[in-house]
C-alpha cells in the first residue's frame, strides 16, 4: 500500500441494524479494491471481517473489524461494526473515528431498532455525517421506494438518492445514476463491473427532474452556491462536485445508495461516488481536547505538522499475539519507536510495533499519520478511550461514553482454586470490551458480570472458558433487600458466661425507632449514672452494625433505624468489649423482631423502545412482572414505554424483551429507590433464607 496524505485518507463506520449485510458488503468492498482475490462469505466462515472463532460458529459480527483498501487514489478505512445490540459498544468505538457514517439498511426490511441507534449514535454522540446504503435490492422482497420514503420520511427531506435500482429484485444488475443522469448495468459474475448507457423510457425525465432536486439541495447547504443558482438556474460540474463534498460535510445532504453486496451490484459506483465527495480526514479543522489532568481546553491544528494527538478506540487480545491497541491519529504521526505519552494514565509507552490492519491480516508500518488508523502490539499500560500524546505537547481527547449494561449473572469456576484464572480473564475482557463489566460484591459474597445481553454475557464466558481453560458455573444474581422496621421496640439482653477463669458479661437496655426512609442507622445513647462504662458504647455500637451488616429476619443488611442505648449492667471484671458486643448484637436483634420488621426491594426505572405493534405485549409483561407504567411517548414507528420494576423481576428482562420483539426493543435500566415489598413476596424472601439458614449453608 503506497502513502497516503491525509485529505486522502476516508474513514468509514459502516453500521446498522442486525442480519443486513454490512459485513458481506465490506467483503464486496475489499474485493473490488483487489486486496482480496476472492470474495468470502458468512455461511463459509471465510468474510476478513469476520475471522474470529466465535463469530464464524454464530455467523454474525461480534467484534468492530478494519479493514483497509486503495480506490481512486484514496484509502479506505473501514470500520465494520456489528449490528446485534448486545454488541453496540462496538458501534460507538466505531464511529468515535469515523469521518462519517454509512448506516445500511435492508431494502427487505426498512428501518428497524439498530438503524434508529446507528443514527443517534452519528447525529447525537459524534455529529459526523451520514448517508444511507440499502443493500439486498436483489432478494424477493426487497422495496427501494418504499425504504427511501420511510428514511425521508424519519430523517428528514435531505435524504436523497443517489442511485436507484430498475429492476430490483432476483436478477437485480441495473442502476440509475442521479448525479450522471446515466444508467449502469452490471456483469452478473460478480466481478463488481459495469457499463454505463442513456436511461430510456420513463427513467430520462426521472433522473433529469431528481437531478435538479439535487442541485438545488447543494445549493441550499452554501449561499455562494445558492446565489449563483438563482443567477444561472444551474451549477457548472466543478460547483457541483465542491458544493456536493460540502453539503455532506454540513449535514445538508444525506446520500442514499442502492446495491447489493452479496452479488457486488451497485457497489463500485457507491466506491466511485465516496472517493470522489465523501467526508474525509482532511476535512476536520482542528483536534480538540484538554489540558491532561485538567478542564482547560486546548487545541491542535488537523496535519502530520502538528503536535501529535491519538485515540485508542479498540483492544483485543489474542492468545498466541498478545494485547493489540486499535488507535486513530488526530494530528501529527507515530513512527514505529516512538516514546509517547498516554495522558489518560499519566504514563510513558513505547510504540515498538505498529500496523496497517485487514481484517486479522497486519502489515508492518513505519509511521502513522494525521488522520490514518492503525494498531500497536503489546503496549504496556494504554486502553480503549486513552489518548496517546506527545509528552512536550500534551493534549487529552475525549473518550468513548460506552451504552450500560442492561443484563447481569452470577459467577463463579466449578473448581476450587480457579478463582485466580477467572479474575484475570475478566479483566481481560473488560479490557477488550468496556461494556462488559464486573464486580465482586461484598454484601452479596458474588461476583457479578454485567453486560448488553445474554448472548453478551455467554460469548464472554465461553472465551474465558476456552482461553483460560477454567469451567465455569453461573447463577442469578442475589437482590441486595433491605430490612427495616416500622414501629418501636425495647430489648435487654444480659450475657454471661463462665468456664473457668475470666468471664464474661454484659447487659444492654435499648430503644429502637424508624429513622425515616433514606436516613440510615443513627446510634445514640442517653446513658445516666454509672451503670454501664462509657467506654464499653463502641462496643454494644459495634455489635448493632455487625447485625445491621448480617440482617435479622432475612440475611438483608438493616436500614433506617433509630438506635437508643440508654442503660445496661457490667462487672468490675468480666466486663469487656466482646461481651457488650454480644450483648449488643443479641438486644438489637430482639429489637427488631418485636418492631414490626419488613423488607424493602430495590426499583428500577426502565426505558423500552420498541415498534408499535410490540406495545401491547410490552406492557403487559410489565404489568406481570409487578412493574408499573410511568408514561409513554411516540418516536416515529416506535414506542419509549417509561416504567418502574422490582430488580427481583429485572433479572430476565433483557432476553425476554427480545424474544417478545423479534430482536427490535431495547431499553436502559437504572435504580431508582427502595420501596415496601409486597408481604406474599417478602414471605418468600424470609422463608427461604430461613431455608437455607437451617440447612447451614
Amino acid at each position: 500500500m503506497k502513502d497516503y496524505s491525509t485529505k486522502n485518507i476516508i474513514n468509514i463506520a459502516l453500521a446498522g441494524h442486525a442480519s443486513v449485510g454490512k459485513t458481506t458488503l465490506a467483503e464486496a468492498m475489499v474485493y473490488n479494491s483487489g486486496a482480496i482475490h476472492k470474495m468470502g462469505s458468512i455461511d463459509s466462515g471465510t468474510t476478513v471481517s469476520d475471522y474470529r472463532e466465535y463469530e464464524i460458529s454464530n455467523q454474525h459480527s461480534i467484534s468492530l473489524s478494519l479493514l483497509s483498501l486503495e480506490w481512486e487514489e484514496k484509502k479506505f478505512n473501514i470500520l465494520d461494526t456489528p449490528g446485534y445490540l448486545d454488541f453496540h459498544g462496538e458501534v460507538k468505538s466505531g464511529m468515535r473515528v469515523a469521518d462519517f457514517a454509512a448506516i445500511v439498511v435492508s431494502a427487505t426490511d426498512g428501518i428497524d431498532i439498530g438503524t434508529e441507534l446507528s443514527w443517534e449514535y452519528a447525529e447525537k454522540d459524534f455529529r459526523i455525517p451520514k448517508l444511507f446504503i440499502v443493500n439486498m435490492v436483489d432478494k424477493d422482497q426487497a422495496d427501494f421506494e418504499s425504504v427511501l420514503s420511510t428514511l425521508k420520511e424519519r430523517y428528514g427531506r435531505t435524504v436523497f438518492p443517489f442511485t436507484l435500482p430498475i429492476d430490483q429484485g432476483p436478477g437485480f444488475s441495473k442502476v440509475a445514476d442521479v448525479l450522471r443522469k446515466e444508467t449502469f448495468s452490471f456483469k452478473t459474475d460478480g466481478s463488481g463491473d459495469y457499463s454505463e448507457g442513456e436511461p430510456e423510457g420513463e427513467w430520462t425525465q426521472q433522473l433529469d427532474d431528481l437531478h435538479n432536486e439535487l442541485i438545488e439541495l447543494i445549493a441550499e447547504s452554501d449561499e455562494n452556491l445558492m446565489e449563483l443558482f438563482f443567477e444561472k438556474g444551474e451549477l457548472s460540474e466543478d460547483e457541483l462536485r465542491s458544493g456536493l463534498h460540502q453539503a455532506l460535510m454540513s449535514h445538508g445532504l444525506i446520500p442514499v445508495f442502492c446495491v447489493s453486496g452479496e452479488t457486488n451490484i451497485g457497489v463500485k459506483r457507491m466506491m466511485d461516488i465516496l472517493a470522489r465527495y465523501a467526508p474525509c480526514a482532511g476535512d476536520f479543522e482542528k483536534v480538540e481536547g484538554t489540558k491532561p489532568g485538567t478542564s482547560e481546553e486546548i487545541s491542535h491544528g488537523p496535519s502530520i505538522e502538528d503536535p501529535l494527538a491519538a485515540l485508542v478506540f479498540k483492544t483485543i487480545s489474542e492468545e498466541h499475539i498478545g494485547e493489540m491497541s486499535f488507535f486513530r491519529v488526530y494530528s501529527g504521526k507515530v513512527n514505529a519507536g516512538d516514546d509517547l505519552a498516554n495522558t489518560s494514565r499519566n504514563n510513558s509507552e513505547k510504540m515498538r510495533q505498529i500496523y496497517f490492519m485487514n481484517g486479522k491480516n497486519r502489515k508492518d508500518a513505519a509511521q502513522l499519520i494525521a488522520g490514518d488508523i492503525g494498531a500497536a502490539l503489546k503496549l504496556k499500560n494504554t486502553h480503549t478511550g486513552d489518548t496517546l500524546s506527545d509528552s512536550k505537547n500534551p493534549i487529552q481527547l475525549p473518550g468513548i461514553t460506552f451504552p450500560s449494561p442492561n443484563s447481569n449473572k452470577a459467577v463463579h469456576p466449578k473448581a476450587k482454586g480457579d478463582e485466580e484464572k477467572v479474575a484475570t480473564g475478566l479483566s481481560v475482557i473488560h479490557e477488550e470490551d468496556p461494556t462488559f463489566s464486573y464486580k465482586v460484591d461484598p454484601e452479596l459474597k458474588q461476583t457479578i458480570i454485567s453486560g448488553q445481553g445474554e448472548l453478551h454475557l455467554d460469548i464472554a464466558l465461553k472465551r474465558i472458558t476456552q482461553r483460560f481453560k477454567v469451567e465455569l458455573e453461573t447463577e442469578i444474581p442475589k437482590v441486595p433487600y433491605r430490612e427495616t422496621i416500622t414501629g418501636s421496640a425495647g430489648a435487654k439482653y444480659r450475657h454471661k458466661k463462665q468456664s473457668g477463669g475470666a468471664g464474661q458479661f454484659a447487659e444492654v437496655w435499648m430503644r429502637i425507632e424508624p429513622n425515616g426512609r433514606g436516613n440510615g442507622i443513627d446510634f445514640s445513647n442517653s446513658l445516666v449514672g454509672q451503670n454501664v462504662d462509657r467506654g464499653f458504647v463502641p462496643s454494644v455500637e459495634k455489635g448493632v452494625n455487625h447485625i445491621c451488616d448480617q440482617g435479622v429476619i432475612a440475611g438483608c443488611k438493616v436500614v433506617d433505624v433509630k438506635i437508643d442505648f440508654y442503660d445496661g449492667k457490667m462487672h468490675p471484671v468480666d466486663s469487656n468489649d466482646m461481651a457488650f458486643q454480644i450483648a449488643g448484637r443479641h438486644a438489637f436483634s430482639d429489637a427488631i423482631k418485636d418492631a414490626s420488621p419488613k423488607l424493602l426491594e430495590p426499583i428500577y426505572k426502565i426505558q423500552v423502545k420498541v415498534p408499535d405493534i410490540y406495545m401491547g405485549d410490552v406492557m403487559g409483561d410489565i404489568s406481570s412482572r409487578r412493574g408499573r407504567v410511568q408514561g409513554m411517548d411516540a418516536d416515529g414507528h416506535y414506542q419509549i414505554i417509561n416504567a418502574e420494576l422490582p430488580l427481583a423481576c429485572l433479572h430476565d428482562y433483557a432476553t425476554a424483551l427480545k424474544a417478545m420483539s423479534s430482536g427490535r426493543g431495547i431499553f436502559t435500566q437504572e435504580f431508582s429507590h427502595y420501596e415496601d415489598m409486597p408481604h406474599n413476596e417478602a414471605d418468600k424472601v424470609i422463608s427461604a433464607w430461613e431455608t437455607s439458614r437451617a440447612a447451614g449453608e
